[in-house]
């Protein structure tokens, strides 16, 4: 199979920003289709054009066209000036990275309830929105709780339904919408399937991570005590139907990819962090379809 023919549909993998060449340059054999790249809470000092152009030369000779799927920047841009004006500079960039997806936080204003930080989310992110827009940029904001819940925390508020809706009712753009993955809502016992049908025409971009739910524990010790009741796991090693989820994707027409994110499970880490990665990587390819049949003419 040559990498490609689900252009609808590509699978790829998460990758830090600052060494994205050498990194993706070592892992392209083993068949990943796209890659997001991860600038952590700030750019820095990153040369983002350099990097786009090293990237382009070396996917461009890569059999397939891998491709960049986004750029991602998860500092908090409610409390972080830099942070929010890297935002500015990632929006910038996308297209030269040939991609159209940023992702990251919505910020959070720490130690409050969720809306008191609707006011600064919105003065932050509409002229964000426009300037995505303008760009034919989207912004997808993760849905990972970041250890907060509806009363508290310190980064991201877009971690549940009723949150999202608040969400897209202050800023009332398109260019917004969701980097979603089930395991973040398994954490909270949402189905997560069920959930994408629902809001599968606002998710622009997809991580690839799954959880185990430990019922042994909750049901002995609750969730509440210091015992670990959730394991975020690689795809393949959880308890998503990745094939229902693809094919729910498909019927809703997403249009994009699939990124492993990978450094969370607690088995297939350390020393065994690629194989873990590679293993998903081949699994969610079956969950696909497996190998691309063109029909006949």
């Amino acid at each position: 199979m040559q990498q490609g023919n689900h252009h609808d549909l590509r699978i790829g993998t998460l990758v830090h920003a600052e060494n994205a060449v050498d990194t993706i340059r070592q892992i392209l054999p083993h068949g990943f289709e796209s890659f997001q790249l991860t600038f952590g809470h700030h750019v820095g000092e990153i040369d983002l054009e350099r990097l786009a152009g090293e990237l382009r030369e070396l996917l461009a000779a890569t059999a397939g066209t891998p491709v960049i799927s986004a750029l991602g920047l998860y500092g908090n841009p409610l409390t972080d000036p830099q942070t929010a004006t890297d935002w500015q500079r990632v929006i910038d960039a996308a297209p030269s990275f040939g991609c159209d997806v940023v992702g990251g936080f919505t910020g959070r204003i720490p130690d409050c309830p969720v809306p008191e930080s609707l006011g600064p989310f919105r003065d932050c992110f509409t002229p964000l929105a426009d300037r995505a827009d303008e760009r034919g940029v989207k912004i997808a904001f993760e849905n990972c709780a970041m250890h907060g819940d509806w009363e508290r925390g310190d980064w991201n508020i877009a971690h549940s339904p009723q949150a999202w809706r608040m969400l897209f009712e202050a800023v009332r753009s398109d260019a917004i919408g969701l980097e979603w993955e089930p395991c973040h809502q398994m954490v909270s016992f949402v189905d997560p399937l069920p959930q994408l049908k629902e809001w599968g025409s606002r998710i622009y971009h997809i991580h690839g991570k799954d959880a185990q739910i430990e019922w042994d524990v909750i049901r002995r010790e609750g969730i509440r005590s210091s015992i670990p009741y959730v394991a975020h796991r690689t795809p393949g090693f959880g308890e998503t139907d990745w094939t229902r989820l693809i094919g729910i994707l498909r019927q809703q027409g997403y249009r994009g990819t699939i990124d492993i994110e990978g450094w969370h499970d607690p088995v297939y880490c350390g020393e065994f962090e690629m194989t873990g990665q590679v293993r998903a990587l081949r699994y969610l390819k079956r969950c696909r379809g497996g190998d691309f049949v063109p029909n006949p003419e």
